[in-house]
């Protein structure tokens, strides 16, 4: 098996030490059947990024975390990347205009969606008008806009055939963020949209009873987190479509940050992926690389080793550096930042080096702060097989500057 197991969790991949502990941590709070670190782990907020814990009976609002649903869609174009490179420029400055990035944007056009009358809308009026009217209120104005951190649209070449792919990566924007703020109050005995008071990163996870009226509540809103992530990423694919004027003949869309009710090994359990994918034998994953590294099409192998994995796999490629050991400290007053490992000059000649149209984007997301993808999916080569590697050609992000409290 090309995994390690320390006191009890699995980890695959270059262990690192603080996303090791909090697995530990996870694993010693509630009914806790196993706990397992991906290849492209780090440190997040409670449950570590990469990190897959599985119960017996319980959900963790704070392992599923904050921007439920996050995930990534890809679709194969009938277009090939040389029809569109002498308009590359133009084209990448189109997608920036057209598709709303950063700062907890409103996107400016209206989007309606048949989500908006979904049942499971029934959980916020539960808890009560003012909040399901906020809520639903800041959901329609931010579907379909992208946030920024680490979300993305890019444009792909398959150098093996010369088609053109598209691929984003973002979630449930700022109805996700607070919906999970909402119940991680509820959980602590305060109100829904009350302040909440700033958690460590090590604390250990909320855990709720799925069998319990608050913890059935959660899923049903986590649940419908996730169908708007998917609304919301299915728009702006539409969006590029049509700048392009081309048509998708094949796509992929997965998710993580998320909880799945699943059988494994015989018995019920609900499987908290944070930054993890789900990878059953057979199904179909994007998972993306840094801007200046490829990004690819899996699927899940039938093996022991993916059983042993909880069906699971990377998200993206993992984090190396923080943001601030990357970009420095933003003074949000003066607008300048302090400190910081990466240049704008050494990201741009990087990226252009890689053949890269680059829109937005601070250091933060610059190729040098994630792991190579290749290594990643090498830990892995027992539980996927790698059907399509695509190569970035256009990217576009929210601006260097851009402060969203909604982004990772």
């Amino acid at each position: 098996m090309a995994y390690i197991t320390t006191d009890g969790v699995r980890v695959w991949g270059q262990p690192e030490e603080s996303a090791v502990a909090q697995a530990k941590t996870c694993a010693r709070h509630g009914r806790v059947i196993q706990a397992l670190l991906m290849a492209d782990h780090h440190k997040g907020y409670s449950q570590p990024i990469g990190g897959v814990i599985v119960y017996d009976g319980q959900i963790s609002p704070s392992g599923v975390g904050y921007d439920i649903g996050c995930g990534n869609k890809a679709v194969r174009t009938n277009l090939y990347a040389a029809d569109i490179q002498p308009r590359i420029g133009a084209i990448m400055d189109e997608i920036a205009g057209k598709i709303s990035f950063g700062v907890g944007r409103n996107n400016e056009e209206k989007v309606d969606n048949e989500l908006f009358d979904d049942p499971d809308w029934a959980v916020y009026q539960s808890i009560g008008r003012h909040e399901h009217d906020t809520l639903k209120a800041l959901a329609r104005n931010q579907l379909g806009t992208v946030g920024s951190g680490n979300h993305y649209v890019d444009l792909f070449v398959e150098p093996d055939t010369g088609r053109l792919w598209i691929g984003n990566h973002f979630g449930s924007r700022g109805f996700g963020h607070k919906t999970a703020s909402g119940f991680l109050n509820l959980a602590a005995g305060r109100e829904f949209l009350g302040k909440a008071p700033g958690d460590s990163m090590d604390q250990p996870p909320v855990l709720l009873e799925l069998d319990s009226e608050l913890g059935d509540m959660y899923y049903r809103a986590m649940k419908l987190a996730g169908r708007y992530a998917y609304a919301g990423r299915d728009y702006v694919i539409g969006q590029v479509l049509s700048i392009l004027g081309a048509e998708a003949d094949f796509e992929v869309h997965n998710h993580h940050n998320f909880a799945w009710q699943e059988q494994h090994n015989g018995r019920d359990t609900i499987v908290v992926r944070k930054g993890a994918t789900p990878s059953a034998p057979g199904q179909l994953g994007f998972i993306g690389g840094s801007m200046g590294d490829i990004s690819v099409i899996v699927r899940g192998k039938d093996s022991e080793e993916n059983q042993d994995a909880y069906y699971s796999t990377v998200h993206g490629a993992g984090r190396i550096m923080s943001r601030t050991q990357a970009a420095g400290r933003m003074n949000w007053k003066t607008r300048a930042r302090t400190g910081g490992q990466i240049t704008p000059e050494q990201m741009k000649a990087a990226v252009r080096s890689f053949g890269v149209e680059l829109r937005g984007a601070g250091t933060d997301e610059s190729p040098f702060v994630y792991r190579k993808l290749q290594d990643v999916l090498d830990a892995h080569q027992n539980t996927l097989d790698v059907l399509h590697v695509l190569k970035p050609i256009g990217v576009c992000m929210a601006g260097a500057n851009e402060f969203d409290p909604y982004k990772d």
